[in-house]
């Protein structure tokens, strides 16, 4: 079984070492909940994200799920800064208004090298799927 490295509280900080632009653009992202096999995070969305029509821009939903992989990493291998993205693929399914968008990620596969996961991204406290991703991330090996 999947057992986490790192708290949420542990992974905010570390994040915000490491990626500190993160709060710059997106000022009301956090890790809200790591559990064994999964994270979640959540994002509160204004103006600045927000697209013709009224919907969270598609670059703002991949991005919570980018940031979705990375804290899989983070909180499941450890303080990792260097592991990158090498695959996101994204369905949106239906309109996001603004608001604070949940990000459910849970770990398929932790290997060495590689870290695959799955992302349900919902908004403002709904359960329908706002977008759907699966993701690659690989690890740096250990110095």
């Amino acid at each position: 079984m999947l057992q986490p490295v790192l708290t949420a509280a542990e992974l905010n900080s570390y994040i915000c070492e490491v990626y500190p632009q993160i709060m710059e653009q997106y000022p009301g992202y956090k890790v809200a909940r790591v559990d064994p096999g999964r994270v979640e995070i959540q994002m509160v969305t204004d103006e600045r994200h927000i697209r013709a029509g009224g919907t969270v821009s598609g670059p703002t939903l991949f991005s919570i799920a980018d940031m979705g992989g990375y804290a899989c990493v983070l909180s499941h291998v450890g303080r990792q800064a260097l592991a990158v993205t090498t695959n996101l693929n994204i369905n949106f399914m239906r309109k996001a208004d603004p608001g604070i968008l949940c990000a459910d990620c849970t770990i398929l596969k932790l290997g060495k090298r590689l870290l695959v996961f799955d992302c349900t991204i919902t908004a403002n406290e709904s359960d329908e799927v706002i977008a759907h991703a699966t993701g690659t991330y690989a690890i740096p090996p250990a110095r």
